[in-house]
């Protein structure tokens, strides 16, 4: 395997990441920019189908963070406009015409793999392990969004499974092709919250309350034995579980979610930030929500303030992405 355009990935939560971007990442961004546009009639179909969320302030961040690297923030007074948001995960169908449409290659199409999950594959011989302390992960050649396993996977019996192996340029691409855009942190957690104050999840503050799954995590013993017992060992269609008081679906667990952000430390405001767009400057993108690897034991970064970052060509198979747009 050529692994002379990724770097070592780092150890981090239930994503393999990278110390650095690489020089390629230019190119990327440029070829996501130059994406054609969808025809005016599709991109109005495509945002007809977002769910509008109130503007108005709440409280952002965390009472308490387990992880420090995450540099989660205090709670703190936000106030974001009105604005639309997508109540789904882009999925395997929607990435599939968008690439039909525009003929787009993805970061790991043109790099020749991504990183898969150890227990979905079969053979791990030719499979090269990331980093100590992260060695769930294998980087497979041809894994891509269309085959998440690799060579002889494929899509197709997912069309309603979020699209993974997205990196933040290929998101990028899927926005400027459909003329959305991805929301920003605060936004993503203003929706995931669901008009609750101060919960920890979409629904509450129980994980299960009542003993009934709500999304879509690891049971068992991570990382070598997932139980399912939520019906899921890898993702789940993005319309499983009840939305929550938006209308918004899965926005903990199940695949983790691309914002606009760069990653960073939130300024020390002494007054309410209003529509915050993270910080200035930084390689790494922050990503949201969690996913179908995160287990109590190691990564229970599945709350609404949860977060974490990577380079933004990074792509794994439990990484995608959902879309917003402006209100009106």
């Amino acid at each position: 395997m050529d692994r002379k355009t990724k770097t070592e990935p780092q150890v981090g939560c239930c994503s393999p990441g990278a110390e650095d971007a690489r020089p390629a990442v230019d190119s990327y961004q440029a070829a996501a920019l130059a994406v054609p546009q969808a025809p005016p009639q599709v991109q109005a179909q495509l945002i007809s189908r977002l769910k509008p969320i109130p503007g108005g302030f709440f409280e952002m961040g965390a009472r308490k963070s387990r992880f420090p690297a995450d540099l989660d923030t205090p709670r703190r007074r936000v106030k974001v406009s009105p604005y639309l948001m997508s109540p789904f995960a882009v999925t395997n169908s929607e990435f599939a015409r968008f690439a039909e449409a525009t003929g787009y290659r993805t970061v790991a199409e043109i790099e020749g793999w991504s990183f898969v999950f150890h227990l979905f594959l079969d053979d791990q011989a030719d499979r090269w392990p990331p980093s100590a302390g992260a060695e769930w992960w294998r980087g497979v050649e041809g894994a891509y969004w269309a085959a998440p396993e690799g060579a002889g996977s494929t899509w197709q019996g997912r069309e309603t499974h979020p699209a993974v192996h997205i990196a933040w340029y290929d998101a990028l691409a899927y926005c400027t092709w459909s003329g959305l855009r991805l929301p920003t942190e605060a936004e993503w957690e203003r929706a995931a919250r669901g008009g609750l104050k101060n919960k920890k999840f979409p629904w509450g503050n129980k994980r299960e309350p009542g003993e009934e799954f709500r999304m879509n995590t690891w049971q068992g013993q991570f990382p070598d034995l997932n139980t399912a017992e939520d019906g899921f060992i890898g993702t789940a269609p993005v319309d499983t579980f009840q939305p929550n008081g938006f209308g918004l679906y899965n926005m903990t667990g199940n695949v983790w979610e691309w914002v606009a952000d760069r990653f960073g430390r939130a300024p020390d405001m002494p007054r309410p930030l209003v529509d915050p767009t993270g910080p200035t400057e930084g390689a790494e993108r922050t990503q949201r929500g969690g996913s179908y690897l995160c287990h109590v034991s190691y990564c229970d970064r599945y709350h609404v303030h949860s977060r974490t970052k990577n380079p933004p060509d990074s792509s794994t198979g439990n990484l995608g992405f959902r879309v917003a747009a402006n209100f009106g």
